[in-house]
């Protein structure tokens, strides 16, 4: 179901033309790079979460054969400089170093680098070195880590609150929030993290003779990359190249450059040799970052119709020890959105990241998404104890398109969206008004438990403040008239190569298979914002529009002077350059190319030689995508197995670039949002020891967990140039409120209540047997 409009390739489900090369061996990801006289790396973690180092003894270790040097904190870290990523460097946060020094403050925390022959003689020279750690006290619950005389997670800042924003309570909307008609309730979100199917691993090549450093990477943002290693290091930001071709996943925690990244970098310009860092998966668990650590107390104050008059929500957001990006940033979205795509007047919040004994927060497909399911869940949690259908709720309180735009209660303004059309269509799809009365039969027959639950969000798509709200587009006609694309992108699963071309060929009327996306490499790109925030085709698909309406421009100039015909009676079709209603007054694309760089004493007088552009496209500070997520389920009352029946999806990205990548990219969220909601779990004990450190421990969805996912596509146009406002980006938002709502309604069906993710079949029988 869909209400899209197409051109030529804009439109299409163009098959993604990175495939080929990925799913038969041809990627070349970062540890495909070999490079002569490399030495590879290895970490020695803390296994205490906050402790005194009393000990470090590498003697053994630096023995054995094979090992170059093992690096301590007094080796590296006085020669560190910034670590903070570049939008971050005027903000207060965590106190950074590359290896631990005097203390410990999570498990993981990397004490000493070995650099070894080969990573299993690192391996090995790791298990001879004896670190003492006098363990103290952790703070590992966010609830109670503000408390008077909870130890203190950084010393040097005095406290364990890392940031905090607050509104003001208006007076209006205290004395709603003190009435009868007003709904409360205290909503956490576990601990997860991202698990890209590669893990974070980086090379390094450092020419002392020359001062340049050559650095292959697993990541999202080279050019950020670049300024990072630039700062750690010392070398001169023009002399470092940064490369990040193919990506297996990032989901933003590849977004920034973490620490073991930059000590190792660091390394490699102390040491003057080549360097290569892996991240095992066990590391990946414990010590790259973690996400979604949130607990929120909600109030909702309605009048007698339900209707939604104002709202309260007090958040704290885990920062953990060192997060990787931001500290507090997630939660100020939490608190601004809150309100999302329903009406309402008042609203006033308060959230605080607070530090913790756990690996640092980072950023997971959608960081502030947990306004979305607090409020979602709320949303139910409102219409039970009022007595009224979710669905009828969401239908009197959205906000529908003949408002728009609309200025949220905090501030925010929200346009082109359709939270409304995407609430219908979702419902349609799914036949909600048919399910629920399949559900009452069933449970009255059969006693079984069959629920229905929604999920609808709005999202702001492009990033809202600078660098990531840029990109500049370099387009650039080859002689025999192919194109080739340069982006500051790097993609990681996106279908970027494909999308971009895609907008190209359009833009420029030329075919898709003439068209070559570069990304990935500092070298040859202009500097750009990375890929991450949903906001790759509306910033780089506009540069690359904004860039090829300059070429065309060009080009039809030249087959005018060729032709001597107007400018103005042009148009391109099909990579030949017409006058319009005449095609056979025509001269191919490949001939103006030509004419441009070999045949110069063709083109009009005064005219520059060659055929590109470089143009540099800055997003309006909000870009708003929307959808709606339905979901049915069952649960056995036997067992507390949670089978998800089917799951609905009703997006509303802007005008597709590529219908089957939007698809691609909602399904990889919603499968996220199924192991987040019903399997992924990272555990701490209450020393701070990680209790899910393998597979085996910390589950994912498989293939056999995951439903045929049913997709509606509604296509309002942004303001910006194309009409783009992502890529699907967003499905990770709504499908843990969706299917948390399926299984809180057929609990309901019993009386049950259950308040807190994860839904394992444990908290759902605990549920159950309360109520009996």
């Amino acid at each position: 179901m869909s209400t899209s409009t197409a051109g030529r390739f804009v439109g299409q489900s163009v098959k993604r033309r990175e495939d080929p090369r990925l799913v038969t061996g041809h990627g070349r990801y970062v540890d495909d790079v070999v490079l002569p006289g490399m030495l590879h790396c290895t970490f020695v973690r803390s296994d205490v979460a906050r402790g005194r180092i009393v000990r470090v003894d590498t003697e053994a270790a630096v023995a054995l054969d094979g090992v170059t040097a093992v690096l301590t904190a007094a080796d590296l870290n006085p020669h560190a400089g910034e670590m903070q990523p570049t939008l971050l460097l005027a903000t207060p946060g965590a106190p950074l170093r590359p290896l631990a020094d005097g203390d410990v403050r999570f498990v993981g925390e990397p004490i000493v680098l070995i650099i070894a022959s080969s990573r299993y003689v690192a391996e090995d020279a790791a298990d001879l070195v004896e670190v003492e750690i006098d363990t103290d006290p952790a703070v590992i619950d966010v609830e109670h880590a503000l408390d008077e005389g909870v130890p203190i997670v950084h010393p040097e800042l005095g406290t364990n609150l890392g940031a905090e924003m607050e509104f003001p309570i208006a007076p209006e909307l205290e004395a709603l929030l003190a009435g009868d008609n007003v709904v409360r309730r205290t909503f956490r979100q576990h601990r997860h993290t991202p698990v890209p199917m590669e893990t974070r691993g980086v090379v390094v090549e450092y020419e002392p003779s020359v001062g340049e450093l050559h650095a292959w990477m697993s990541t999202q943002n080279p050019h950020e990359a670049k300024q990072a290693m630039a700062r750690v290091t010392g070398v001169p930001a023009h002399l470092v190249r940064v490369e990040g071709h193919d990506v297996g996943g990032g989901f933003g925690q590849k977004f920034f450059t973490p620490r073991e990244e930059l000590t190792v970098t660091l390394a490699a310009r102390r040491l003057g040799r080549t360097l290569k860092w892996i991240e095992d998966r066990r590391e990946n668990l414990i010590a790259s970052n973690h996400a979604r650590a949130d607990v929120a107390e909600c109030t909702f104050a309605l009048d007698a119709d339900g209707r939604l008059l104002g709202t309260y929500i007090d958040h704290i957001e885990d920062a953990g020890a060192f997060p990787v990006g931001a500290t507090g940033g997630a939660g100020a979205l939490v608190g601004l959105l809150f309100t999302g795509p329903y009406k309402c007047a008042l609203a006033s919040l308060r959230t605080r990241a607070v530090w913790t004994n756990t690996c640092g927060r980072g950023a997971y497909r959608g960081p502030w998404m947990f306004e979305t399911v607090a409020r979602e869940q709320m949303v139910d949690a409102a219409a039970r104890q009022i007595g009224m259908d979710p669905l009828e709720w969401r239908r009197r309180n959205v906000i529908p398109t003949a408002e728009l735009p609309y200025t949220l209660p905090t501030g925010l303004p929200l346009d082109m969206v359709s939270p409304s059309e995407t609430l219908e269509q979702a419902a349609e799809i799914i036949g909600y008004d048919a399910f629920r009365a399949e559900q009452r039969r069933v449970f009255t027959e059969e006693g079984r438990l069959l629920g229905i639950g929604l999920g609808l969000y709005v999202e702001p798509s492009t990033g809202m403040m600078d660098p990531m709200g840029t990109e500049t587009a370099v387009v650039r006609v080859n002689p025999n008239g192919q194109v080739t694309v340069a982006l500051g992108t790097g993609a990681h699963g996106q279908g970027i190569e494909t999308t971009m071309a895609q907008v190209v060929a359009e833009e420029l009327g030329i075919e898709y298979d003439d068209v070559t996306i570069v990304q990935g490499d500092s070298a040859v790109t202009a500097y750009g914002r990375g890929t991450g925030g949903s906001g790759t085709a509306v910033i780089a698909g506009n540069s690359c529009r904004n860039a090829c309406a300059v070429v065309r421009a060009k080009a039809i100039e030249i087959a005018a002077h060729v032709m001597e015909a107007a400018p103005d009676d042009l148009e391109i079709v099909d990579a030949r350059i017409a006058v319009r209603g005449t095609p056979t007054r025509s001269v191919a694309w490949s001939e103006v190319a030509r004419i441009a760089h070999l045949e110069t004493a063709r083109l009009p007088e005064g005219m520059e030689v060659g055929l590109e552009a470089t143009a540099t496209f800055k997003a309006p500070p909000f870009s708003w995508s929307n959808a709606c997520h339905a979901c049915t389920v069952e649960i056995d009352r036997a067992t507390g197995v949670v089978s998800i029946l089917r799951y609905v999806v009703s997006e509303d990205c802007g005008v597709m670039i590529n219908p089957m990548i939007v698809e691609g990219q909602v399904a990889g969220g919603v499968v996220q949002g199924i192991g987040g909601t019903l399997y992924e779990h990272f555990v701490y004990d209450d020393d701070g020891n990680p209790l899910t450190t393998t597979f085996m421990d910390y589950l994912l969805p498989t293939a056999t967990e995951v439903p045929t996912i049913e997709y509606g596509h509604v296509e309002t146009p942004s303001p910006t140039p194309g009409g783009h406002k992502g890529m699907g980006e967003g499905g990770a938002i709504g499908s843990p409120p969706a299917i948390f709502n399926a299984v809180a309604d057929a609990l309901a069906l019993v009386g049950a209540i259950i308040d807190r993710t994860p839904l394992t079949p444990d908290t759902i029988l605990d549920a159950i047997e309360t109520q009996a």
